[in-house]
């Protein structure tokens, strides 16, 4: 759970773990909710159709006619051995007595009728507390969720977000008092927010006050009368106070004649409520007619019409009925579209969590999601197409239609990624065929990641006996379990440029779809790339714990991935890592790279370079003859100073204690006495710089023994030294701590970095002096016989934050928080300590699963090959919640002059010849696309360029010889350049030129 509770917080999970969830019907938007559900009940047999529906039932339980709840109640289980489900057949309906649920803290209920849905909400609204009351349904084409949390809902967190924390500038003696931030670092802030502040000197009373604040600008904000408070100086921190936020909940009775919809597209602000009312018409017809309306039927269709435009009248706000929509949810009631029933499954698991953690903020008070933007060409296919024909699709034929399902079957997707999202790809890719076609249709999956623990309670295809399997292989298994007629193809590659010869152009073009489900940007946008070259639709998406996106990309329709850049992620200036930290990610970084430094850099060239130079005997004489071996004189001091012994180890670790928290203190100080000031008179340390003071060892404090320990544990890995528990105990160091001599501190006169520009260098050099030295130590340690073939080796460690037992984040936590303690920052709890060092993406499966399904129905429309207005991407934030659609971007035409213009999905081709020279390849771009180029480029090769000397003669060059392809490739992709058409601007860029070197025969 170690992602989950970077998203939940340890108080909400634990009361989610003392919960109990009871949930009514475990069909497709049911099993999506149950891996949350404590109780599943059911009382309907597994048929044909939930194998299209529901991934956790299979043929055998068809076969056996199982209730649901019991076939998919130890599927439930397994993905939470901690927790206790139970299954219940009970009969639910308007004749049952309900005082059962009293035991539970939220009940769900999907696939019950309105009656009883009022009925139960009613129950549970009356209790003391209430019990929190959800209700969900997808029909066909639509799906929808209902929320009443009680009367009243008190929320402790309304975001989940970090508090923030503002550094100030300045704050004025006034009424009211306005406070400003650092320049160039804007406070995010909303007015009404609350702040409380500290470190503030001069008008220090406002240390440890809280105030509400009102927004003025992005960088200052007003607090209330300052006036008669003494003047501001410098320094201060703002940190902003989570204060709770009371909800408030309306029964279900009351909320259906006026509803609190959650508009999730701006562009169709009426549609949540026409879509109300289309359900709430299909929820009578049920009632008259004790049935739903047939597949395709039009009679039933118009009935539902008449209903819908009499309940129209009795909603309060008389809203326009949408003939289309009741239309089309009439059409497709009995279908069932699995992908909807995942996005609005994920969202509806994440309001279950709400109500038993009373974390992040409810949805007040109804969603709705439809797939309403694909039905226009449906309109022109025959009512058989949505007919059921006895098999496991009859669901999803009913909203799509045959032909759609059969271009589904015959489907070649590449899926790039199995974890969270690739997982619930997968089971979508299932339960819609995806691949599953007679003659055609493949999925091909690649992950190069094996399975760890903390993977289990979001990716749900893998179970504790996965872990340390691969898991493309895996996932591909457990695939089959849930449709054994799945065609699927596993590899274990990174989609890199090293792996082109995998993933070929030929590769590229097989596929009709690319999806990926990947953290990593750089290779999104590597694989974007490939598409829009290959002119494939990939579809992608992300997570970030209760937030995440899809976006769709349609060759010739649509922007592509690459087309828009995300801002690039601050980076800590090189100064503020080594000498003036001012946050808790300043140290945790620092940790992190002196990790990186001593026990994976510095070992790792240690080994290369005695790799290079087999012996020190052979160095010695080579820089006694003066030659410079690159890095030789840091190998040299590493050889020299290799401790031998567990003593030496830990005497290593305490020398290094004392550098980096007393000498490193008391040099800066040396460097820049606490009384500094600068040019203008101001102090040198104020906010941000704090000084440093120097920390004292004690060996009986946990961090200061902490760090000695770890430390010591870690020079012993890469020295290859052995150490035995003994060894660990305290009595062991201790004795060892107390003859340890350390050396005494002595100032140098080194310039200390202040500029925040300045990058970290390179390379330092290395004086005369140093050089001499070196070879007094490789010559002492030659003849003590401390340079042989066994001292010439190191062991680099590569950081694994998941491990807790190899002591890699107890060094970065003890190292951080003591750096933390040095500078009077507040210090980091181990496990806040392990996602800032390990980079780690906070992850929660209800996210998950709604992105998942978001991402199968843009595939639907792709295989559909729909127009560019029927493609959403979308952004949501669970925890607040928002969730919003948008039209993808048109994609952008460039102009080059004479109306000769391209996009990114246009490619020009050129087909030469054996002595096809460079002047033949521009005299035929001319020819054929009507514009001369100027010039001609290959990658980052510069194969023409006419300002460049030499260039012109190569005009005379053949292509084969100046490109100089390998003997298997036909063809070159080339960029191109045109001059501009007046002097002094700059060439107008082409697009892409594919030249093959033959013309096709």
């Amino acid at each position: 759970h170690s992602r989950q509770r970077y998203v939940l917080g340890d108080t909400a999970m634990q009361k989610m773990a003392q919960s109990h969830v009871f949930l009514s019907g475990v069909g497709g938007l049911g099993v999506e909710i149950g891996k949350l559900a404590l109780t599943v009940h059911d009382t309907k047999q597994c048929t044909k159709w939930d194998l299209g529906i529901n991934f956790f039932i299979h043929e055998d339980d068809v076969a056996s006619q199982k209730n649901r709840a019991e076939a998919t109640l130890h599927h439930i289980a397994e993905l939470n051995p901690y927790v206790h489900v139970a299954a219940s057949t009970m009969p639910l309906d308007e004749t049952t007595e309900l005082s059962f649920l009293k035991q539970y803290q939220c009940v769900i209920l999907t696939e019950v009728s309105l009656l009883l849905q009022k009925k139960i909400n009613d129950f549970c609204h009356a209790q003391q507390p209430p019990i929190k009351f959800i209700s969900a349904d997808v029909f066909g084409m639509c799906a929808r969720l209902f929320c009443d949390f009680g009367e009243e809902f008190e929320v402790l967190d309304t975001t989940g977000e970090e508090p923030k924390e503002i550094f100030i500038s300045n704050i004025t003696q006034s009424n009211p008092g306005i406070v400003t931030c650092l320049e160039n670092h804007p406070h995010r802030l909303e007015t009404g927010q609350f702040l409380t502040f500290r470190e503030v000197n001069g008008m220090s009373c406002l240390n440890g006050s809280t105030h509400q604040i009102t927004v003025v600008s992005p960088y200052s904000f007003s607090i209330g009368d300052t006036s008669a408070m003494e003047p501001y100086l410098h320094g201060g921190i703002a940190v902003q106070v989570k204060t709770p936020k009371m909800f408030y909940f309306e029964r279900l009775e009351k909320q259906l004649t006026n509803p609190r919809c959650l508009v999730v597209d701006f562009s169709k602000p009426e549609a949540p409520l026409q879509t109300h009312v289309a359900m709430l018409a299909l929820n009578h017809f049920q009632e008259n007619l004790g049935r739903t309306p047939n597949i395709g039927c039009l009679q039933d269709a118009e009935e539902m019409l008449k209903i819908a435009v009499s309940l129209s009248e009795t909603l309060e706000s008389k809203p326009q009925v949408n003939g289309e929509t009741v239309q089309w949810l009439s059409r497709t009631a009995q279908g069932f579209l699995t992908p909807l029933a995942a996005a609005m499954g994920g969202v509806a698991s994440q309001e279950v969590l709400k109500a038993v953690t009373g974390k992040f903020s409810p949805l007040q008070q109804w969603l709705y999601i439809d797939m309403l933007d694909i039905v226009t060409p449906l309109e022109k296919m025959g009512s058989e197409e949505f007919l059921p024909r006895g098999d496991r699709y009859d669901a999803l034929r009913a909203c799509i239609g045959d032909s759609l399902c059969q271009k589904l079957h015959e489907l070649n997707v590449f899926l790039v990624g199995c974890g969270a999202i690739g997982c619930e790809m997968l089971k979508n890719f299932a339960l819609l065929g995806v691949g599953t076609g007679q003659d055609k249709g493949l999925v091909t999956i690649t992950d190069p990641d094996l399975i760890e623990k903390s993977n289990l309670n979001r990716q749900f295809l893998f179970r504790p006996h996965h872990i340390q399997k691969p898991k493309s292989y895996t996932a591909a298994e457990a695939t089959l379990t849930i449709n054994p007629c799945l065609k699927i193809d596993s590899y274990i590659n990174k989609v890199c440029p090293a792996t082109e010869n995998t993933y070929s152009d030929e590769f590229y073009t097989k596929q009709d779809v690319i999806v990926t489900a990947l953290d990593n940007v750089e290779a999104r946008r590597y694989i974007d790339s490939r598409c829009v070259a290959n002119l494939r639709p990939l579809i992608d998406s992300g997570t970030m714990g209760t937030k995440g996106h899809t976006e769709v990309v349609v060759p010739h329709l649509t922007e592509s991935y690459n087309s828009h850049r995300d801002p690039p992620e601050e980076e800590i200036p090189f100064c503020t890592l080594k000498s003036f930290p001012a946050a808790i990610e300043h140290t945790i970084q620092w940790a992190r790279d002196k990790f990186e430094s001593s026990f994976s850099h510095k070992p790792a060239l240690f080994n290369k370079f005695w790799q290079t130079y087999p012996s020190a005997e052979e160095v010695l004489q080579r820089i006694k003859s003066g030659e410079s071996l690159e890095g030789c004189f840091h190998v040299i001091k590493t050889l020299s100073r290799r401790p031998r012994s567990w003593t030496q180890c830990v005497e290593l670790a305490r020398v290094k204690f004392e550098k980096y928290f007393s000498h490193k203190a008391l040099q800066l100080l040396h460097s820049f006495p606490l009384d500094t000031r600068l040019k203008d008179g101001s102090l040198f340390w104020q906010s941000p710089k704090r000084p440093p003071f120097p920390v004292k060892f004690e060996f009986s404090d946990p961090l200061h023994f902490g760090f000695l320990l770890s430390a010591a544990k870690l020079f012993a890995t890469v020295y290859c030294v052995p150490f035995t528990e003994k060894d660990l105990s305290e009595d062991t160091l201790l004795k060892i701590i107390s003859a340890v001599k350390v050396p005494e501190f002595r100032p140098s006169n080194k310039v200390v970095q202040t500029d925040e520009s300045a990058r970290k260098p390179d390379h330092i050099p290395v004086s005369s002096e140093d050089e001499r030295n070196a070879i007094f130590q490789l010559e002492k340690s030659i003849l003590s016989s401390e340079a042989l073939e066994s001292d010439l080796q190191m062991k680099p460690i590569s950081f694994e934050k998941d491990d807790d037992s190899n002591g890699h984040v107890d060094f970065i936590t003890a190292a951080s928080n003591l750096r933390a303690k040095m500078y009077n920052i507040e210090p980091a709890d181990r496990f806040k300590t392990k996602r800032i060092a390990g980079k780690i993406i906070p992850a929660i499966a209800t996210a998950t699963a709604a992105v998942s399904g978001l991402v199968a129905l843009e595939l639907i429309k792709v295989v559909g090959g729909y127009p560019a207005d029927a493609y959403k991407n979308c952004f949501l934030n669970l925890a607040i919640p928002i969730m919003v659609f948008t039209e993808t971007a048109e994609v952008r035409r460039t102009e080059i002059r004479n109306s000769i213009s391209f996009t990114i999905w246009d490619r020009w081709t050129i087909y030469g010849k054996e002595d096809f020279t460079l002047l033949d390849f521009i005299n035929a771009v001319r020819e054929k696309y009507g514009i001369e180029p100027t010039m001609v480029v290959q990658g980052v090769k510069m194969l023409y360029v006419p300002v460049m000397p030499g260039h012109i003669k190569r005009l005379k060059l053949t292509m084969q010889k100046l490109v100089k392809p390998s003997a298997d490739k036909k063809y070159v992709d080339l960029t191109v350049s045109f001059a501009p058409e007046t002097d002094g601007e700059e060439d107008l860029p082409g697009p892409p030129v594919r030249y093959y070197f033959v013309q096709d025969s």
